[in-house]
């Protein structure tokens, strides 16, 4: 990836503010270097690994939506902060096994890493239960890399169509991870086959809410701007350099 440095670590509802106020300020940079509202990019702040109490802190400073990559995790988080903040989104971005499907259907509000229909199948029966409905990304390989998981960008639209009957499953749109590498023009290639894969499905009659873009982090969001993103997923430019147990 590229190296734009991790933000400094926020200990207070202040550095959050100001930490939220520079990434805000570089997507917006990004987004008019290409003629694009900055409005019309989502911030989704990774929250993996931050404790309760600092998220309490950054929900002060203006974070309204949790993404987190493993299920329990996020779900642990939704239980802690139901009663206190209603108002909260849980997005869950990374892989997930069929068998924790039952916990995304309890209380996500967006799944980013659909790439298969079994799973789209269990989380239909899922959703059925608990009487819910989930926003879905197809999580798309644009990188080759295989330690990465989603489908081919050419098997998209035959996912896409087989999801029609799930009715709880609301496609809105593909997400990606950009190629491990330092190199711009490698990264730059990963979004742009995203972006001309949801174009592809849009021409071919996709549903007219599949419109989103999830791709771009810390280290590259800045790119995935200018090659479409609507959604940027960003940890370490809010929270600062990532803090794992020992």
């Amino acid at each position: 990836m590229t190296s734009q440095p991790a933000a400094a670590h926020a200990a207070t509802t202040e550095d959050f503010s100001r930490n939220l106020a520079a990434v805000r300020e570089r997507i917006a940079r990004a987004a008019r270097s290409v003629g694009r509202d900055p409005e019309s990019v989502r911030l989704l702040p990774v929250t993996k690994t931050i404790p309760a109490e600092r998220l309490r802190l950054a929900i002060a400073a203006g974070v309204d939506t949790l993404g987190e990559n493993k299920v329990q995790e996020a779900h642990a988080k939704y239980e802690e902060f139901k009663q206190d903040y209603p108002h909260l989104r849980y997005s869950v971005i990374g892989p997930l096994q069929r068998n924790k499907a039952k916990f995304v259907a309890q209380f996500a509000d967006e799944f980013h890493a659909l790439d298969s229909l079994r799973l789209a199948e269990t989380l239909q029966n899922r959703l059925e239960a608990e009487d819910r409905s989930l926003e879905v990304f197809l999580q798309v390989n644009t990188s080759g890399e295989e330690s990465k998981s989603g489908i081919e960008a050419t098997e998209a639209a035959e996912l896409l169509a087989a999801l029609k009957p799930l009715d709880r499953l609301k496609p809105v749109g593909l997400m990606t991870m950009a190629a491990n590498t330092t190199d711009e023009a490698s990264i730059r290639a990963s979004f742009t086959l995203l972006r001309e894969t949801l174009a592809e499905l849009q021409a071919a009659g996709a549903p007219e809410e599949f419109t989103q873009l999830s791709m771009g982090m810390s280290g590259d969001f800045e790119i995935a701007i200018q090659e479409g993103a609507t959604v940027v997923r960003v940890g370490q430019g809010i929270f600062g350099a990532r803090q794992y147990p020992a």
